[in-house]
């Protein structure tokens, strides 16, 4: 970081183009996940014979889990935001029971996996990944939009070894300071649990709980009976709680401490120089910020994929003939509640 002193890096930005897509468009080839709402598949374009992965999600479930506004919001995030660390959305669509999310395949699997893998990370392995998040979350921040669900699962791995952040469903624009109580129990921030309003720098202290957890194999105040009353407790407590494992670089504790700050107006990312404090951190010191955004830096790890569509780094599901039931004519009453989701089904 020598002679880059409080500045932030200068990213090259390549458009996107927007497609308008139908499901007519795919061959959907395997389930990569599952949730609440629906699945991810990988699907092949029969146009371009490129893979993407489709998210879909059904629409009575999206309703009556008062997720309306979260999967607008993912919608409009992704499609202002342009990033090599950040998933691409190439368009959405509709039908009658399932909204559609036509995005990047990245076939690496998710950080998470190659964490539980190893246990936990050497200390540049780590602060490569760090790093990029960070650029991540500083571009983020200056479209204003807050992320608010940082954590291992939700960081993509592509063939490059290179990460790229996904699942938006809990971002939205925040110019000064928001009150919504969302995000993953260990990477909450003490002002989100204390239902207090927070501002962007939430996703500053959760990059605090990132690195601990790459560097120790656990989040810092891991509850191993899953206990959200004794973790919020010591998550309000502070870090001044946290037990450290002997090995940590002291430069690592010191930025982690740092980010973690209780105090948000005292937290690293939330100063007078934003995200340029975080930057210029001695921990970062090496990290040539400008190589690493244009992606000239090699990753250290590669994941092993034996060609385009290789889908082994995802867990196998049960299909249960899920894509079967996509695309049929039915009533559709909640229609209008997704305006930017095209109606381009093959029925209509």
């Amino acid at each position: 970081m020598d002679g880059i002193e409080q500045q932030t890096p200068v990213e090259r930005v390549i458009k996107r183009p927007k497609g308008t897509y139908r499901l007519s468009d795919f061959i959907v080839q395997r389930t990569l996940g599952t949730g609440s709402f629906g699945r991810v598949h990988l699907v092949r374009s029969k146009h371009n014979l490129r893979f993407y992965a489709i998210k879909v999600l059904n629409k009575e479930r999206v309703v009556k889990m008062k997720q309306i506004e979260h999967t607008n919001n993912e919608q409009h995030m992704l499609e202002a935001v342009q990033h090599a660390f950040i998933i691409n959305l190439w368009g959405t669509f509709q039908d009658a029971s399932n909204l559609y999310m036509v995005m990047d395949f990245v076939p690496g699997g998710e950080l998470f996996t190659l964490l539980r893998r190893s246990n936990r990370f050497p200390d540049p392995v780590a602060k490569f990944y760090a790093a990029e998040v960070a650029l991540a979350l500083n571009h983020l921040h200056g479209l204003d939009i807050i992320y608010r669900d940082l954590k291992p699962e939700n960081i993509l791995l592509n063939q490059d070894g290179h990460i790229k952040i996904a699942d938006f469903g809990f971002a939205k624009t925040c110019t000064t300071t928001t009150w919504t109580l969302c995000g993953t129990p260990d990477y909450l921030a003490p002002e989100v649990i204390g239902q207090q309003r927070y501002n962007k720098s939430v996703d500053w202290y959760a990059l605090g709980v990132l690195i601990f957890e790459m560097l120790s194999g656990l989040p810092p105040f891991h509850q191993p009976d899953a206990n959200p009353v004794m973790l919020y407790e010591k998550i309000t407590r502070g870090p001044a709680f946290i037990k450290w494992p002997a090995a940590f670089n002291p430069l690592a504790t010191d930025l982690i401490l740092k980010l973690m700050e209780s105090d948000p107006s005292k937290r690293y990312g939330n100063l007078r120089h934003g995200a340029g404090d975080v930057f210029a951190h001695q921990w970062f010191r090496e990290v040539d910020w400008e190589r690493l955004a244009a992606r000239e830096i090699t990753a250290p790890y590669l994941p092993k994929i034996s060609g385009d569509g290789d889908a082994s780094a995802f867990d196998k599901y049960p299909e249960d003939n899920a894509a079967a039931a996509y695309g049929q004519l039915a009533l559709d009453p909640y229609g209008n509640s997704f305006p930017d989701f095209d109606y381009t089904s093959d029925t209509s």
